[in-house]
């Protein structure tokens, strides 16, 4: 980056500090606040190759297609788990410690807003903590499962380094002879807390998400291509409101027209300097 550009950063992120000064303000974040803590995401810059997002129609539907990802799930899991907070995270748990952040409504499925501190995080898209069985509700740890996955498949080696997707997937070589894990209730179909393509967000989820909006009087959203509807129906309430609307993205977003203030440049930057502005 060029000293003019630096400049020209500096000055945008100050214009929007003054936008948000003594505003309470929600975030909405995406896959892009966690690229810096190792996890790509699965568009624009640092994204992986090679991986598209699981469907909900291809996961229950095709028992290779589940296979593949469970067990691509299992290789990538505690790399995924291993990952820590970085600057972005840590920055929006200070603000909410503060008062000026009033909470984080996150698409991620990563869990690192919570292990940063932030105490009002709404994960509207779930979580890779929990798996849910599908026939009867049972709702288990991931931890416990992917000893049920080592106990049925002793001859997986879980290597050190693999290139995880944004809910912790890896690309597996072979699917052979991998057993999927079943609900030790009822031996139904299971699946991670989480949302898959073509799933619709939880109707609680979602509220509560509203709710958190209408409670505040800016937003910022953080690394988010905003390619999902569901983020951009939680922007359009907050344009409909004509609330102060800052977008940090590496990327052009679809509500860029909306926003105040668009801010082309990572997250873990921008954060902590408004951050230090808005104390």
């Amino acid at each position: 980056m060029s000293v003019s550009n630096t400049a020209e950063l500096s000055a945008t992120i100050a214009h929007a500090a003054e936008l948000l000064r003594g505003k309470r303000i929600a975030l909405l974040t995406g896959a892009g606040i966690s690229t810096d803590s190792g996890i790509p995401a699965y568009r624009g810059e640092g994204a992986r190759t090679g991986s598209d997002p699981m469907t909900i129609q291809t996961y229950l539907g095709d028992e290779r297609a589940r296979r593949r990802y469970w067990i691509g799930g299992h290789l990538g899991w505690r790399a995924f788990a291993r990952a820590e907070p970085n600057p972005g995270h840590t920055a929006l748990a200070e603000m909410e410690t503060a008062g000026v952040v009033s909470g984080v409504i996150t698409q991620n499925v990563d869990g690192l807003h919570l292990r940063a501190g932030s105490s009002r995080v709404i994960e509207v898209h779930g979580t890779m903590r929990r798996v849910l069985c599908l026939h009867c509700g049972q709702v288990f740890d991931r931890r416990d499962i992917a000893v049920q996955i080592e106990e049925l498949n002793p001859w997986i080696a879980v290597p050190e380094n693999v290139a995880l997707a944004p809910d912790g997937d890896v690309l597996p070589e072979t699917t052979d002879g991998f057993v999927v894990p079943v609900c030790t209730v009822c031996e139904g179909m299971l699946k991670p807390d989480v949302v898959f393509f073509g799933e619709y967000v939880p109707q609680d989820r979602f509220r509560a998400a509203e709710s958190l909006l209408r409670s505040s009087s800016a937003l910022i959203v953080a690394g988010s291509s905003l390619v999902v509807n569901s983020g951009v129906r939680l922007v359009e309430r907050a344009r409909r409101r004509s609330i102060p609307l800052i977008i940090v993205n590496r990327e052009p977003t679809r509500a860029d027209p909306w926003a105040h203030v668009t801010i082309a440049a990572g997250t873990s930057d921008v954060l902590p300097a408004l951050q230090e502005l808005l104390r």
